[in-house]
């Protein structure tokens, strides 16, 4: 279980004919609410189901509406069936629909137990990115929708689920006037669609696996893996270097426990050798107690997902190694557990980090800013990048604040906390920003050290963030708090229930962007 291949690849690639004449099991085509004109594709799918969809359409039994879906079956040559989904109004057509789209397509062919599916994406907007984006959400959707941890369960069980989804075709609808794209820009969003999909499924892959299997030291040898994988350099520190750079404040988190801590760098040079990188720096706690100010025990299990922001910093980089875009990026992660011995951290004890601030641990259970202060110090330190992005499951205060429809974004940078806010668009992993404003610095003075790692009930997001400025200088920096998006409940047809891998797309749109 220390592969990172257990993420299979769907085998997705673009539709040699058009839908209405390619064979299929499934073929599926999105409908806008109260179209009264339907698209020429859909049109000629309607033809071949002999114009049963227009009848279903006249008696007033389909408008359009989201999760709406018609289904048909043919004879003859072509597709077997023919599946027709609504995709809302017209105006709020963006990528997010057709990921979507995507994911519903996925279920009805899992609850039909088809194999292979053909969607058909409707182009966006020129504003939005056209043929190529609509395909790339495509690509990504149907990779992450088709995606199911089932590594740990029986594999032959008598009632187990259904089949996956193992193979794709994808096709674009121009509409009317329209012009299909050209295949190599439908073959190269498919590759960056794809890749984006893998590397959010490793994420989930990691997150999902239980605390006594993904461990600092299995996050270590997934790294290592990747590397030889997709081509990254590698570099671990383990307690010995973490003593002699001085991480004090990693090392007092993983005092309490019996598995040693890792300091995880992962690589990618794509961009000029004197050419600044970009930084993504993702909490690893592998497990998270609360420490000696211990969380009540219901619920305690998901605490496994405590190093959701580590495991999408992983994603990233092999996304990255997939793409090869012109930048250099360095994936950081530190990673240890929170655990109670007679070793651990108590709450008044003062701390050194690596920067020479000292900490006074007022509640050991905020130990996630412990290890990214440590972490955030020696990249900028050691890498001096010119941008830096970190991303933790960090405050309860977060979800308090935005719910679980958005990550919170703080940063020293305002342009970049706008370029994260906007990739998250992109994305669907949607981010918003908080204030970082000096008066809440207040509440991190301690009398005893330089500041406290807590700040009170108040603003809990907003100093958590303030506390995390104090450890990356000059640097361009912005923080993600997505404690209350990182996994949960589905919330989107091509999520299952537990790790969503967020924030690994949005992670690598604001790399595209930031690079082009």
């Amino acid at each position: 279980m220390t592969s990172t291949r257990t993420e299979k690849l769907l085998k997705l690639r673009p539709a040699s004919r058009t839908p209405a004449k390619e064979p299929a099991p499934l073929v599926a085509v999105g409908v806008f609410q109260d179209d009264d004109t339907l698209s020429p594709v859909a049109r000629s799918l309607d033809d071949r189901v002999d114009g049963a969809f227009s009848r279903v359409l006249e008696a007033g039994d389909f408008r359009g509406k989201e999760e709406e879906e018609a289904l048909f079956y043919t004879t003859g040559d072509g597709p077997r069936r023919v599946l027709f989904v609504g995709m809302g109004k017209a105006e709020s057509f963006d990528r997010e629909t057709v990921r979507k789209l995507a994911g519903r397509v996925v279920r009805r062919a899992e609850a039909l137990s088809v194999t292979s599916v053909h969607l058909v994406v409707p182009a966006l907007s020129h504003e939005e990115g056209g043929a190529a984006a609509a395909v790339q959400a495509g690509a990504e959707a149907l990779h992450l929708a088709a995606f199911d941890f089932r590594e740990l369960k029986d594999p032959d069980p008598d009632d187990g689920p259904k089949p996956l989804v193992t193979r794709g075709l994808l096709s674009v609808d121009p509409g009317e006037g329209g012009s299909p794209p050209a295949e190599e820009i439908v073959e190269e969003a498919i590759r960056i669609g794809e890749a984006h999909g893998a590397g959010e499924n490793l994420a989930r892959v990691l997150q999902f696996r239980p605390g006594n299997v993904a461990t600092p030291t299995h996050l270590a040898g997934i790294a290592r893996e990747l590397a030889a994988e997709v081509g990254l350099d590698v570099r671990i520190l383990g307690p010995a270097e973490m003593e002699e750079e001085g991480m004090g404040a990693l090392l007092s988190v993983a005092a309490g426990s019996d598995e040693e801590p890792r300091l995880i760098i992962l690589e990618y040079r794509g961009g000029g050798e004197d050419e600044a990188p970009l930084a993504l720096v993702g909490k690893g706690l592998t497990f998270d107690t609360g420490g000696i100010s211990l969380k009540p025990p219901s619920g305690m299990e998901s605490m496994k997902f405590d190093m959701s922001g580590g495991a999408a910093v992983l994603g990233a980089m092999k996304a990255i190694g997939m793409i090869r875009p012109p930048v250099n990026v360095v994936g950081v992660v530190p990673s240890s557990e929170n655990m109670i011995n007679g070793r651990a951290t108590k709450p008044g004890d003062v701390i050194r980090t690596r920067a020479g601030k000292t900490v006074e641990v007022i509640n050991t259970d905020a130990e996630g800013r412990l290890i990214l202060a440590d972490a955030l110090s020696y990249t900028v330190d050691e890498y001096g990048p010119r941008a830096m992005v970190d991303c933790a499951t960090l405050t309860g205060a977060c979800v308090v604040a935005l719910g679980h429809h958005a990550a919170a974004v703080l940063g020293s940078d305002d342009d970049l906390v706008e370029a994260l806010r906007e990739a998250g668009d992109r994305s669907g992993e949607r981010c918003w920003p908080l204030p970082l404003w000096k008066a809440y610095r207040k509440q991190l003075d301690s009398p005893v050290a330089d500041l406290k790692n807590v700040g009170g009930r108040p603003a809990g997001a907003i100093t958590a963030g303030l506390f995390l400025s104090e450890f990356v200088g000059e640097t361009p920096w912005a923080h993600l708090d997505i404690a209350g998006t990182a996994y949960g409940e589905v919330r989107a047809p091509y999520q299952r229930t537990g790790g969503f891998g967020f924030p690994t797309r949005l992670l690598l749109e604001w790399i595209h962007s930031a690079h082009g």
